[in-house]
């Protein structure tokens, strides 16, 4: 499956944040859409990070930080990997596999038109997989294996 697919069956909405917003303000849209991360934009409305629960987890919580006092940029993660609609969601595990990411934002002609999470890609190729156990199960058992057979009186 491609990302593209994903997107159709997920939707395409992103959730912004200002890189000026609170640690506090980031956290309530992340409680209110229940979501992992939020890709973060400047003033031009360029994308210039991406901030999740685990950089809270990491960086606010742990070095003793105010949430309402901390601005996002001073907390988010800066380098961002990026993935097509043609790319299929094995190389995007593998994206995130190697360089440690949970959540990747979908470009297409230099326009941001989405974002895939580790959780949505994951679910998505396990439905998947399951499906196609069951057609090879059917296949090589048949269909009519574990039907109740009526034997004449």
């Amino acid at each position: 499956m491609k990302v593209k697919n994903l997107l159709e069956m997920k939707g395409s909405t992103v959730h912004k944040l200002n890189e000026s917003d609170t640690v506090s303000i980031a956290l309530e849209l992340l409680a209110r859409h229940d979501i992992g991360a939020l890709l973060v934009f400047d003033k031009k409305d360029n994308i210039t990070g991406i901030f999740s629960e685990r950089d809270y987890a990491r960086q606010v919580l742990q070095e003793g930080k105010s949430s309402k006092n901390t601005k996002v940029k001073d907390m988010m993660t800066t380098t961002i990997y990026f993935v097509k609609p043609e790319n299929n969601l094995w190389d995007c595990l593998d994206i995130m596999s190697k360089k440690r990411t949970r959540h990747l934002p979908v470009i297409e002609n230099q326009e941001l038109i989405g974002i895939v999470s580790i959780g949505d890609i994951v679910n998505r190729i396990i439905t998947e997989q399951k499906s196609k156990i069951e057609n090879l199960e059917s296949y090589i058992i048949g269909s009519d294996y574990g039907a109740t057979i009526k034997m004449p009186s």
